[in-house]
């Protein structure tokens, strides 16, 4: 046994509807270790248990796995919307999320990310108590900046893949975009007084961040 078949099996166990979720990505959809999965997706569960909050926003869809573990946790009325680049995967996210109640309170929106936020009048009404950030890579720094005005102080931001498979610190990587596109956003992050933050070595990475002015 290994110490993440240990973890896995001390945690949890995710619901059927995500099982079935895990089973066709792998079955059906390119690259599916972007799955959040088992564990990460108890954490993200756990997270928005403890935050609950009334609005949640996603950046990165994939097959809706890890938008279905954060609406676990909202509060009554609330709501999640998650923006999805890739509209190959439309009806996939579709049928996914409607194999389950919570999917009432999920809104999907395909389209480009760095887009979307520009051009939406977001009110003051409609800021998002926690945000998870999975989309590109590239454009992590430019994600948080985006999102900064749509998250009260006190809120959350979640940014997956922050260790990259270790990549962050491997010279071998030093010319591949998505790693220095996370590099940059790890360094941002660590000289930016908007927030304090703690990279969990959870899977690939997963930060979280407060916003604290």
């Amino acid at each position: 046994m290994t110490l993440d078949e240990y973890i896995s099996g001390h945690s949890s166990p995710e619901n059927a509807v995500l099982e079935a979720i895990t089973r066709d990505t792998y079955v059906h959809v390119l690259n599916p270790h972007m799955l959040s999965g088992h564990v990460q997706g108890r954490v993200l569960s756990m997270i928005s248990h403890m935050i609950r909050p009334k609005r949640i926003l996603e950046l990165g869809t994939f097959t809706g796995y890890s938008a279905l573990c954060l609406a676990e946790g909202l509060a009554e009325g609330g709501k999640l919307v998650t923006i999805e680049h890739n509209d190959e995967l439309e009806e996939t996210i579709r049928r996914n999320i409607s194999r389950s109640p919570l999917g009432e309170k999920i809104e999907l929106v395909i389209g480009d990310a760095k887009e979307i936020l520009s051009t939406l009048n977001f009110q003051l009404s409609t800021l998002f108590d926690l945000v998870f950030i999975d989309a590109d890579k590239r454009e992590y720094c430019a994600y948080l900046d985006l999102v900064y005005p749509l998250v009260p102080v006190g809120g959350f931001i979640l940014a997956d893949n922050t260790l990259w498979d270790g990549h962050i610190i491997d010279p071998a990587y030093d010319k591949d975009k998505q790693t220095l596109g996370l590099r940059a956003f790890n360094d941002q992050l660590k000289e930016d007084d908007r927030f304090e933050q703690v990279i969990l070595p959870l899977r690939d990475g997963l930060t979280m961040i407060r916003k604290i002015k």
